[in-house]
């Protein structure tokens, strides 16, 4: 009885420190991610075709975001009204660090 006890013990312990860790680690390892990429997701078409070169749509919004496609030219899919929001959303939004973004 005893024995079972002290497995039960260890067991709750172990528990808790790995509990605690992975709280810790939410706490202190979490990723941000810029708010605009899913933004500019929902303004881009949803074709998911990867005529742009990136892969699908969340792809292509995150470089446009990041700012490795500094055009809108490769979505092919997206009419300009479209292509005008985006650049009007990234004009007027700043992201995490307080810049926005000139897309041509």
């Amino acid at each position: 009885m005893i024995s079972i006890l002290i497995a039960m013990v260890v067991t709750l312990a172990i528990s808790a420190i790995l509990g605690l860790g992975l709280a810790l680690a939410d706490k202190f390892l979490k990723v941000q991610e810029d708010p605009r990429i899913e933004e500019v997701t929902k303004m881009l078409p949803g074709a998911n075709c990867g005529g742009c070169g990136y892969p699908g749509c969340s792809g292509f919004a995150s470089a446009i975001v990041k700012g490795e496609s500094p055009t809108l030219n490769p979505c092919k899919v997206s009419k300009q009204e479209a292509k005008d929001g985006i650049k009007k959303y990234l004009k007027e939004t700043p992201g995490p660090d307080g810049t926005t973004l000139d897309i041509k």
